[in-house]
């Protein structure tokens, strides 16, 4: 004990300056945006690294979890169904199967998938995270579209060279549009913390027909999401806080406790609609600063 108070003693200054040196670093990286990105930028990747490993071990412990193949089929196949069955409502296409089968193409060309496994995920915070293992390297960027085989996962924050981390359904800050399969009646996807697998969806017009039990699917009208991605199905219907809408309650179709494996939506459109919104952002700013 003695020789370690002389020793704690003789290097006290020592103690201290690194003390100074880490609390400096904290608040410089805490209310500096800039030198904020390139720490997390740099951390991202280590951590991406370490969490790739402990993936990768816990993956071979439990084998057969979800096929990587099955689940960019799944999603694949759910995308398609969800469409060709909103177009079969138009009367037109009841009665033409040729143009139906014409349909099945275009609706598939649109987009790449580009797989990806999760190394990093939580369900348990208020803004929950998730970090993939595909990066810019990769052909991921930030404000693309991420799902599963089961439905919606949610949508690229950031990346680095191999990887990306990604705002989950299960996040404050998420801000999905959604609408009621086959009915036409859209809302936006909401998660208000608790349970990993309800969610909820705002705005539902007062006069919109609906039952439990009916499909919640991605609207099309989000910059990032294409039409028909599978999100839920719904459990309750609630009053808005000023009753002027209906809030739905919504069962998740992807399970986030056990998410595995992943397929970022490359949307050839998506880059075109962005930059519209951008430039049409730009052109109001002027207009209001007159």
């Amino acid at each position: 004990m003695r020789n370690l108070l002389e020793f704690l003693k003789k290097y006290n200054y020592w103690f201290v300056f690194v003390l100074l040196e880490v609390v400096c670093a904290v608040l410089m990286i805490q209310y500096n945006s800039y030198h904020g990105s390139v720490w997390f930028t740099s951390a991202n990747y280590i951590s991406g690294w370490t969490y790739e490993l402990d993936s990768k071990f816990n993956a071979y412990l439990n084998q057969g979890a979800v096929n990587q193949e099955l689940t960019e089929r799944n999603l694949t196949l759910e995308r398609e169904v969800a469409m060709l069955k909103a177009r079969l409502y138009d009367e037109r296409l009841r009665h033409d199967s040729t143009l139906t089968d014409s349909l099945r193409m275009p609706v598939l060309s649109q987009f790449r998938l580009i797989k990806a496994k999760v190394v990093s995920n939580s369900i348990d915070k208020t803004d929950n995270f998730i970090t993939i293992d595909k990066g810019f390297y990769d052909g991921v960027h930030a404000d693309m579209a991420v799902a599963s085989g089961n439905g919606v996962v949610g949508v690229v924050y950031m990346s680095s060279g191999h990887y990306a981390v990604v705002i989950p359904v299960l996040s404050s800050k998420s801000n999905i549009s959604c609408a009621i399969q086959g009915r036409g009646y859209f809302g936006y996807l909401h998660w208000n913390g608790g349970r990993s697998d309800i969610a909820y969806v705002d705005d539902i017009p007062r006069h919109a027909d609906f039952e439990n039990g009916d499909t919640i699917v991605t609207s099309g009208y989000s910059s990032m999401f294409p039409q028909g991605i599978m999100v839920g199905k719904i459990l309750n219907k609630h009053d808005s806080e000023d009753g002027l809408s209906f809030r739905l309650e919504i069962k998740l179709s992807t399970d986030f406790g056990k998410l595995r494996d992943v397929c970022v939506i490359d949307d050839k459109e998506v880059k075109k609609r962005l930059d519209l919104l951008r430039q049409a952002a730009d052109s109001i700013k002027p207009q209001r600063n007159k």
